[in-house]
C-alpha cells in the first residue's frame, strides 16, 4: 500500500515538471512548482511511516513552509519587480 501510494506521488510528480516545463505563463509554472514541492512533502512524511522515523515529520513540515515562502517571494519578486518595499516618491 504504502508502495502504490509513493509510486501514485511519483508519477504526479513527472506530470507537474511535464506542466512547470510546458506552461504558457509564469503562474502555471509557479503553481506546478508549488504542486511539486507539496507531493515532497507527502513523500517524506509517507517514507517517515513506512520506515518509523518520526523526525521526517519535522522535516517535511520545514520544507512545507520552505515551499511556501518560495512560492510567496517569487510571486511578489514577479508583481513588484522587488522583494523589499518600495520607498515613497518624494515630490
Amino acid at each position: 500500500m504504502i508502495t502504490t501510494a509513493l509510486i501514485a506521488i511519483m508519477v504526479v510528480m513527472v506530470i507537474v515538471l511535464l506542466r512547470a516545463w510546458l506552461g504558457p505563463s509564469l503562474y502555471d509554472r509557479v503553481l506546478a512548482i508549488n504542486t511539486f514541492g507539496t507531493a515532497t512533502v507527502l513523500a517524506i512524511a509517507i517514507l517517515g511511516f513506512y520506515m518509523q522515523r518520526p523526525a521526517f515529520m519535522d522535516i517535511a513540515i520545514v520544507y512545507s513552509l520552505i515551499n511556501f515562502i518560495g512560492t510567496v517571494a517569487v510571486l511578489k519578486l514577479y508583481r513588484f519587480d522587488s522583494l523589499g518595499h518600495r520607498e515613497e516618491e518624494k515630490s
